[in-house]
């Protein structure tokens, strides 16, 4: 059989909830919701780290964090490691990276396994960024979502047809500042957003974590987010309002950018010919807390910041408006594609494939239970470094809260502690039931599974109060 074309679109920090197809009640993205009208949503895509550096190199790799040894923002990726891109290549693939990297830079950073690749420096700027284009850096005039769309595009029109493509899209947006295109800004300035429902929670009855957390809307946004003062004479309650419609705004405006890019890109596919043998994947590199619990940003095992959207269209395997709410993680996007390409999948690759899922053939140990945890102590947004289960209804989290010696972690240790969500009876994760009696048994039955996938995934435990 012919071996699929993939591309891969990537963005930063957008949250499902950001999207129609995924009933945001937010946002419109009509360029996102062709492939899930064409292919098939993911509702149970998890993260298994939710930190931009870390996850990337899961989705690479096919590994956890501890094996690849990008645990933190401050541990970059060694660009040694085995990925689903040079496999590919070696296979035959034409292969391309262009947009955000992240992974660090330098000869033993810089991406590898590509034939061509351009990427942004570090996390790169919104407008007139720099560039580094196989080594060579420039300044490039314009819009980093348009210039990265138009840079994939110039690739994919240049390779040779008769070799099979795998283009590694990656978006910037809608990372923070949130900075959108000119043609976008203000474009929302006299709409009222929905508030979450969540956005005026209080951190009671949960662990000392989430009150720590500095992420709050109202109180630990920068005046290069808001971008312009706060109006005099608002009450905390009215100023918060404010603030949340500020950030909200400009993080849908980046969003537009980047919906207009994929419908682009989509659009080519079709003008070309190439839609039936192609591949294409929308995902995001976590979640974000889009207000939910007073908070922007992600790190924590809650669901908005622990659930990446995940669409995948390709008509050979897929039926349109296909749904699957079984669970697929970060880790099993590199088994997948291999798979999918008809190249054997390594052994020390963690993930596994959920190509029978496109089918809607569910394998019977197919995984019902994940592994997480989050390694950056204290660092950026004070939150505790902690690890976790999460089951198809339940949530259990350990802050063991320590630098446990990882660079980027601020060595100051908090009292542990734990939390336990049941999420049947409490989605919006509001009301902590570990030391409710009711849960005894549910609690040491997920302490057995949370163990069992430590030891699967050869992670170490730490001392457990």
């Amino acid at each position: 059989m012919k071996q699929p074309n993939i591309l891969f679109i990537l963005s930063d920090d957008h949250a499902a909830h950001a999207m129609s197809c995924y009933r945001s009640r937010i946002n419109r993205t009509p360029g996102l919701d062709r492939i899930a009208q064409d292919g098939m949503r993911f509702d149970n895509c998890f993260c298994t780290n939710s930190i931009c550096t870390p996850s990337r190199a899961a989705i690479l790799t096919g590994t956890y964090n501890h094996i690849n040894g990008v645990t933190t923002l401050a541990t970059m990726m060694d660009n040694r490691l085995q990925t689903f891109p040079k496999l590919l290549q070696a296979a035959g693939y034409q292969t391309a990276m262009v947009g955000k990297w992240h992974l660090g830079q330098g000869p033993a950073h810089e991406p590898t396994g590509f034939d061509y690749w351009c990427a942004l420096p570090g996390q790169g700027l919104y407008h007139d960024p720099e560039m580094i284009e196989m080594g060579q850096k420039k300044t490039v005039p314009g819009y980093v979502t348009d210039l990265i769309t138009d840079r994939s595009l110039d690739w994919l029109k240049q390779r040779d047809p008769e070799r099979p493509f795998c283009l590694l899209c990656h978006h910037k947006a809608p990372h923070r500042p949130w900075e959108p295109a000119a043609r976008h800004a203000g474009r929302l300035k006299y709409t009222t957003i929905a508030e979450p429902e969540t956005l005026y929670d209080t951190y009671r009855n949960r662990a000392r974590a989430a009150a720590a957390a500095t992420m709050r809307v109202d109180r630990d946004l920068h005046d290069r987010d808001l971008k312009e003062p706060v109006p005099d004479g608002l009450s905390d309650r009215e100023g918060k309002q404010w603030k949340y419609q500020r950030y909200i705004k400009d993080y849908l405006a980046c969003i537009a950018a980047v919906d207009e890019g994929v419908a682009r890109m989509l659009d080519y596919l079709d003008e070309a010919g190439l839609a039936e043998d192609t591949i294409v994947i929308y995902t995001s590199d976590q979640g974000f807390f889009l207000g939910d619990h007073g908070w922007y940003d992600k790190r924590f095992m809650y669901e908005e910041s622990l659930r990446m959207p995940f669409l995948i269209r390709y008509p050979r395997e897929i039926r349109p408006h296909s749904i699957s709410k079984d669970m697929i993680l970060n880790v099993d996007f590199a088994p997948t594609l291999l798979d999918l390409a008809g190249v054997d999948v390594p052994a020390e690759m963690q993930g596994r494939s959920f190509k029978p899922l496109m089918s809607g053939e569910v394998p019977e140990d197919w995984q019902t239970s994940m592994y997480y945890r989050y390694w950056m102590h204290l660092a950026d947004h004070n939150v505790y470094a902690h690890y976790g289960l999460r089951t198809l209804r339940y949530k259990l989290i350990y802050y063991y809260a320590d630098a446990a010696g990882q660079p980027g972690s601020i060595d100051e240790a908090r009292e542990p502690e734990w939390e336990l969500f049941d999420l049947e009876a409490d989605p919006q994760e509001m009301n902590n039931v570990y030391n409710d009696p009711a849960y005894v048994e549910v609690v040491s039955d997920l302490k057995d599974e949370l163990h069992r996938l430590q030891h699967q995934v050869g992670d170490t435990p730490c001392d457990e109060v």
